[in-house]
């Protein structure tokens, strides 16, 4: 996957080796930490646990307004696991109001811009889009958004699409093992960085470095930000299930239409094409097309359709491989997330809007990469 992230790369004379090895060692030590030992394993349980009872708490609310309306042991994926997004979205608001998850993310990404000498401002975008999640990210960065080059730009990016938001996460856990998901979270944000430092490499100067947060508005009342809050997650689960919904539909007319012409679905075709990068990641041989199938599903859709086909297979898979896929479908690395990213970015600023049209294959390529990535280091220590 690095050698074909320089095959891309804009400036393979440039790329500096040493950040890109720092950032590679402390994802393996983390994915060794997370996975094998007492200490790590019992962070990610703990927080696997906090989740699971932030998402029992949501389902009250949901029980309240919806209850009586599904068959007796159905499961509607709407309820079950988007409206959990509302919830979720109140805590990240409360935790926003109060500075706390500024603070946190601010100071974690100067603290990754000493390891691997990349841009404070590049460091603040990955991880805060690992909580807040793109283009909301943006928000925060509009002044210094309008004034970076095309080639920060394409780093900012390629973290939007390899993250994915707090809100999100949590109907993840519904559908995922939830340590996987805790830990593809983690190692994304590292990812990232990599595959643009040599995908894209270049250098920040200091005063071309700045961190000077969006303060925005006046600050709303504690209640309107709830209010707030709580429609954004709306909007959130509207517009997931909306592409659910379309995206689902598409894969059905695709299989059907592969099935009449070539006695084989459009899935398993792509199975085929994605089985040797899913054997290069550290898939048995036996189970590469099932799990090459599920790896392109995400990316010419969305994770959600990829994760509910991956349901339906997993109780034929290995231990291994559940978890390589499970790391590798928690990010926003598909086509779809291309137009909203640009969208939002030009929404702020047209020129940068259109700078990031230019590069959009060139994204997905990176995110993607940055995923393959991640499930190949956690699939080292499984």
């Amino acid at each position: 996957m690095l050698g074909i992230a320089y095959l891309f790369s804009n400036g393979r004379k440039k790329i500096r080796i040493r950040p890109a090895a720092t950032m590679i060692a402390i994802q393996l030590i983390l994915a060794f930490v997370l996975l094998n030992t007492e200490a790590g394993i019992g962070i990610v349980s703990y927080l696997s646990l906090m989740f699971n009872k932030l998402l029992e708490m949501a389902d009250t609310g949901i029980d309240f307004v919806f209850g009586g309306l599904e068959n007796e042991g159905a499961f509607t994926f709407y309820l079950h696991v988007l409206l959990p997004i509302i919830f979720i979205s109140i805590l990240i608001g409360i935790f926003n109001y109060f500075k706390i998850l500024p603070f946190v993310i601010k100071h974690v990404g100067r603290a990754l811009s000493k390891i691997n000498g990349m841009g404070r401002l590049e460091n603040y975008i990955a991880v805060s889009t690992a909580v807040l999640g793109q283009p909301e990210v943006y928000l925060t960065v509009k002044k210094q958004l309008r004034l970076v080059s095309e080639k920060r730009l394409y780093t900012f990016c390629t973290s939007g699409m390899s993250a994915v938001s707090m809100a999100i996460v949590g109907s993840y856990m519904k559908m995922l093992e939830p340590k996987y998901v805790v830990i593809g979270v983690v190692l994304n944000i590292l990812s990232a960085l990599i595959v643009a430092s040599i995908i894209n490499p270049y250098e920040v100067k200091d005063e071309e470095d700045l961190l000077l947060l969006e303060d925005g508005e006046a600050k709303p009342a504690f209640f309107e930000m709830v209010g707030d809050s709580i429609m954004d997650g709306f909007k959130i689960a509207c517009v997931v299930a909306a592409m659910l919904v379309g995206y689902v539909a598409l894969m059905s007319l695709l299989n059907y239409a592969f099935t009449g012409a070539f006695h084989i679905s459009f899935q398993t075709a792509l199975g085929y094409v994605f089985a040797p990068i899913a054997f290069l990641m550290g898939v048995p041989m036996h189970e590469t097309v099932h799990a090459g199938s599920i790896m392109a599903t995400k990316i010419v859709t969305n994770e959600f359709v990829a994760m509910q086909g991956f349901q339906s297979l997993a109780a034929s898979l290995s231990p291994k491989t559940i978890g390589i896929l499970s790391v590798y479908l928690v990010s926003f690395a598909n086509f779809g997330t291309i137009g909203t990213l640009i969208g939002g970015i030009k929404a702020l600023d047209e020129k940068q809007g259109n700078q990031a049209a230019r590069f959009g294959l060139k994204l997905l390529l990176g995110s993607t990469l940055a995923s393959v990535i991640s499930a190949t280091v956690a699939g080292t220590f499984l």
